[in-house]
This record gives structure tokens, sequence and C-alpha cells, in this order.
């Protein structure tokens, strides 16, 4: 029977990595993350888990102490946000080359410099082709239930991909909302037990971590991992299907949100989802015929899911929550039009940057992405594909 709770997105976290109950959590205090390792060190403290704590004395050093202990054969987990997690950056890499499943909660906050400790998602799309899968989460309920499903997925046999859950700094991480949380004993027996195939402390089966990779076998390394990353959604599903039987709760590699019969939609990531579902039924009830995409698992891409399930409209905007100063879009605009043009699905499209360094990001902002959408359905064209809501016009 689930327990009524009311907690913040980092106390959330921290209760589904109490009830994990992981080998080794290394981390290194950064804001917004803090709270979560802070949380849990209190149930190490208490005796409540058996975890080995590590206060390392910064986030490479974190995710090095992950690796080492992942590689040894124990279950490791950390949590970073923004600076911490670009100070990892060549571990995460490593992490993932070395088909490492590593939980990595990461609270999303934008990226120095200049300095700023508030939301976006520049920390996220600075890591997106690094081999992690990636889910996100809209409220604290789907933070906490990511996390539970993270080790089912990424230690599977078919995956071995290390896993980051993204929620919003400050905006989820910090806000307290009503939340279901399961009994300690379910989510001991869904997560199950770490049993890997290959580990250092092995004694009968001796093997190396990390060699030289050169022209011979790396292209092929490389691959694998590829196709790793294609494994893990079939694999997703099936864990989200287990976990649903479980809670009640269904979740899928991304929700749609009244967009069956939608003429025009937004699609977007995390805590903005909960805005847009506000906005489209305001505008259902003025006989408007709006929807959304909020995607959950950014990596593996859902490419033809995605394209499928826009291909019937007559507009659709990408919202990025980070620019990727291309002078061509964000990132996830560039892979839904990808998807979309690969699987030969002609929906005009528009892409708005947003919220950078944590602008609020208000009603009104999306009910005027969604007039803009009507206009374009009327035309079929788009006269500027680039644009922002939320920037002070003196700043263009």
């Amino acid at each position: 029977m689930s327990i009524r709770e009311r907690l913040s997105g980092n106390e959330a976290a921290a209760i589904a990595m109490k009830q994990i109950n992981p080998d080794v959590v290394a981390a290194f205090p950064i804001t917004p993350s803090t709270e979560i390792p802070q949380y849990f060190s209190t149930f190490v403290a208490n005796g409540t888990v058996d975890t080995e704590f590590v206060a390392v004395e910064s986030e490479h050093s974190a995710m090095s102490a992950c690796i080492g202990a992942q590689a040894a054969g124990a279950r490791a987990m950390t949590a970073t946000s923004a600076n911490g997690l670009s100070l990892m950056w060549e571990m995460i890499y490593i992490a993932s080359s070395l088909r490492l499943p590593i939980v990595l909660s990461l609270v999303n906050r934008a990226v120095s410099g200049p300095l700023n400790i508030h939301n976006d998602h520049s920390d996220a799309m600075g890591v997106r082709d690094a081999g992690w899968i990636m889910l996100f989460s809209e409220n604290n309920q789907e933070a906490y239930d990511n996390t539970l499903m993270a080790h089912r997925i990424a230690e599977h046999k078919d995956v071995m991909l290390p896993l980051m859950i993204c929620q919003d700094g400050f905006i989820t991480s910090h806000s307290i909302e009503n939340i279901e949380l399961e009994e300690d004993e379910k989510v001991k027996e869904f997560v199950g037990k770490y049993q890997p195939e290959h580990y250092l402390l092995n004694r009968e089966e001796p093997i190396a971590v990390g060699p030289l990779d050169l022209q011979a076998y790396l292209f092929e390394h490389k691959a694998q991992q590829a196709e790793a990353m294609k494994n893990a959604k079939k694999v997703i599903l099936e864990v989200s299907e287990e976990f649903e039987k479980m809670t009640g709760r269904k979740y899928g590699l991304f929700e749609e949100y009244k967009l069956d019969d939608a003429e025009v939609a937004i699609v977007c990531m995390n805590s903005t989802a909960g805005t847009t579902k506000y906005v489209v039924d305001k505008l259902r009830k003025q006989g408007i015929k709006a929807g959304l995409l909020k995607v959950r698992v950014y990596r593996p891409f859902p490419v033809d899911e995605i394209a499928d399930a826009l291909s019937h409209l007559k507009a659709v905007a990408i919202l990025d929550k980070a620019d990727s100063l291309n002078a061509a879009g964000g990132a996830l605009f560039e892979d839904v039009t990808s998807a979309m043009y690969v699987n030969e699905k002609h929906v005009p499209a528009v892409n708005y940057v947003y919220g950078i360094g944590g602008r609020d990001t208000k009603a009104d902002d999306i009910e005027g992405v969604y007039n803009d959408l009507i206009e374009i359905a009327k035309t079929g064209k788009v006269e500027n594909p680039y644009r922002y809501f939320g920037l002070r016009k003196e700043a263009k």
C-alpha cells in the first residue's frame, strides 16, 4: 500500500536512494542538489542503510569513486548539478564507456559562466551524447519513481549503461508536493540485488578495466555502446510496465497530453510540462485544439515514436531550456526535427529557447507560443524557426 507524504524533490530522491540502499554513495555538495546526499547521509549516520558514504573533495572524485566501486562489483549512486557535472565531465564519459550502471541524480541548473545557481538544462544538454541514459521528471513524484526504476534499467544485461535522473533545480528540488511513496520491502523486491557478470573483485575471473583501446577495437566498442542504448528503449518500457503493476502509475517514453486530436502542440521536458498542461486545459475550453508531448526519455531518444505522435499536427513548437549557441536552435529541437525528417513526417516546426538562468516561465508565455502556432497552422509557413520567449526585448 502506497504511503502518502509531502516532500521536496530532493527529499524524494534521497528517500528513493534510502529504499534502494546502494553499496556506495560518493558525493560533493553543490546547489541545488546538495540536499540529496545531505539527507542520505543522515540515513547512513543513523544506521537506516548500510551504504558506504564517501565524502570526496570534488565532483570529479565523486564520479571516480563511483566508477571504482561499480567496477569492483558494488552498486553506486551520486548526485550533482551544473558546474559539478562539468567537473565530472571526463569521468562521465569513462563511466559509460566502461559500461558501468551508475545512477546519478542530476538537479538541473545553469552552467557557469557567469555564475548562476538557478534552473535551466544546460548541464544535461552538455552531456547528452556522453552515453548515459537520461530520464526527465516533471514533478517530485516522477523524480522518485524514475529513481526507483533506474537500476532495473541500467543494470539490465542488454543495457549496462549509467543513468541520470533529471529534475528542475529549485522548481521541483526544493518545492514540497504531495507524493506517493512505496513501502520499503516492495521497493527492495522491485529493485533487486546487483549481480554483475564481470567485476574486479571476482578472483575467479581476473579482468582489466579501462585499458588502452586503440584503432583495432575502439570503433567496435563504441558500436556496442550504441547498440546498448538502442536496447535501453525496450528495457525502459518493460520496467515501466512492471512498475505500473506495482504502483498503478504509468510511464512511457513520453507523455501525450490531449495530443490525439490536437492541431497544434508543444514539446517540452521537466517542470514546464505542468505549466503547459494548465494552458492546454484553458485553450481547450476556448475550443482551441492544443496538445502537449512531454519527453520523459531523452536518451535513448524515441525517434520513430515521437515522429509518429506528432505527424498529424498542423504546427508544433519545441521548447529548449538551453541554447546550443549554434545559430540553429536548441538540442531538443534538433532531435525532434531530425526524427520528423528521417520518418518523412512534414509538420511546420518552430523552436523557442526559454527560461535561461531560472527566468520565470509563465502561463502567458506558453499561451503566446500556442497563439504563434495557430498563425503558423493557417499558412503552413514558419518565417523564423529560431525564437525566444521571456527574453527582454533590449537583449535581442
